[in-house]
């Protein structure tokens, strides 16, 4: 009975993967706005209805690969060493993405990262939804950091931390600079702006 579980969460898993490849291509070669979601169903040879099965919004087609980091600063602060403090955790955290040029950092010059980024914060109805997921992760922040406005506060400042860094990189690498060339002063900022955390 696993085994067929396992193989029907392997095939949804797919199909998941397939819609979003297809949707992506799309709006990197059309642009958000001038692909419909019947184009994106067409490319995927899915149905309409099995589409939003999988995606319940358009721009969850693009934004699902932000899907490996939601909630990522709650578990590093829940999985911390004893004796780290949350910010200093999520400090090395933020320097390790970077050390890997890991796109969620912005220091990625792979140039479809750097044309995905490109796409999501120049629609204003995907940098809304991202909005949305950051709010999410707020949340989540605020719960592993404990109780009260005090928690609250820092989730809010630690993610406003990271998504500037991120934009701020990103924005450099669109201008033309390499990832390895931007890195020194990625780190440089990360170091200032987490240390003015609390």
């Amino acid at each position: 009975m696993s085994e067929l579980t396992g193989l029907r969460a392997r095939k949804k898993e797919r199909m998941h993967d397939a819609i979003g490849d297809a949707a992506v291509s799309l709006f990197l070669e059309r642009g958000f706005d001038r692909v419909s979601v019947n184009d994106i169903a067409a490319a995927a040879e899915v149905s309409k209805p099995t589409l939003f099965r999988y995606f319940p919004t358009k721009e969850d087609l693009v934004l699902y690969r932000f899907a490996d980091h939601q909630g990522e600063a709650a578990h590093v602060v829940r999985d911390r060493k004893s004796g780290i403090k949350p910010v200093t955790a999520l400090h090395r955290h933020f320097r390790a993405g970077l050390d890997r040029y890991d796109p969620v950092t912005g220091l990625s010059d792979h140039p479809e990262v750097v044309v995905f980024h490109r796409l999501v914060f120049t629609t204003p109805s995907l940098a809304g939804r991202l909005t949305w997921y950051q709010l999410e992760d707020e949340e989540a922040l605020a719960d592993a950091l404990g109780e009260g406005i005090q928690a609250h506060l820092l989730a809010a400042q630690v993610l406003a931390v990271q998504r500037v860094l991120a934009r701020t990189n990103w924005q450099k690498i669109a201008d033309g600079r390499t990832a390895h060339d931007v890195h020194p002063e990625a780190v440089a900022d990360a170091d200032q702006a987490f240390n003015q955390l609390p």
